[in-house]
């Protein structure tokens, strides 16, 4: 087989975005970029398809390569491809992002490439479109959120309301209405009150609530009446 006449090849790179949730903050992870241009600037995890690679395994590589995490599960979001978007050479990127429990995967990552969590509000300016890329990662999660109890996977095994709470006006960047989101809470049946309470940020204290696993493989129709609306 011969190659397309008159086609000039065009590179093809996979970007990660990795949200992680420590149980008090939603965070990204980046790393300083290893190679020119714009060396040592804060980037997403980012690298070149190889010949014999598909998109999916590359993904798992780079991020493996430049962050040590591994089985994290990638959800394809996007292709960009402006021809400007490197100011070296034509080059397409397919990005993935995951969202997952900073905690159970903390001892995996490594310093090779200075990977660091910084809260969504403190992100330093990234290179490239790769700003553009968390605004639209972030923009699928909400929209996600609003269709499964996706959420509840972050948080511990036993957990608070605030906790709940706390983590859905984060990922909705708004404040939440206390009474309806204990309303909406309560009516979803997810939850199963523990008879204990977490008492380290007040004297009164709040209880403690496990996920009815059932519930949540089951729980399939449409959670939009649970979305956070500050003004409710």
């Amino acid at each position: 087989m011969g190659k397309y006449l008159n086609q000039k090849p065009v590179l093809v790179a996979v970007d990660c975005i990795i949200f992680g949730y420590d149980g008090d903050q939603l965070k990204l992870l980046v790393i300083k970029r290893a190679i020119e241009p714009v060396k040592d600037k804060w980037s997403l995890m980012g690298g070149f398809i190889g010949e014999h690679e598909d998109l999916d395994g590359a993904a798992k590589r780079i991020l493996l390569e430049l962050t040590g995490l591994h089985d994290v599960y990638l959800e394809q979001l996007h292709a960009y491809g402006s021809p400007d978007r490197d100011p070296i050479e034509r080059t397409v990127s397919v990005v993935y992002f995951a969202l997952i429990d900073i905690n159970k995967y903390s001892k995996q990552i490594n310093d090779q490439y200075h990977a660091e969590w910084f809260k969504l509000k403190e992100v330093p300016e990234l290179i490239f479109d790769h700003d553009m890329m968390v605004k639209a990662a972030m923009d699928k999660i909400r929209y996600q959120a609003a269709l499964h109890p996706i959420l509840f996977e972050l948080l511990p095994k036993r957990f608070t309301i605030p906790q709940l709470q706390a983590l859905y006006e984060q990922v909705y960047d708004s404040p939440i209405d206390n009474r309806n989101f204990i309303r909406k809470i309560t009516a979803s049946g997810l939850l199963i009150k523990q008879a204990d309470k977490d008492k380290s940020s007040s004297r009164r204290g709040a209880f403690y609530f496990k996920l009815d696993k059932n519930k949540h493989k089951a729980q399939f129709q449409s959670f939009l009446n649970f979305i956070p609306k500050a003004s409710e």
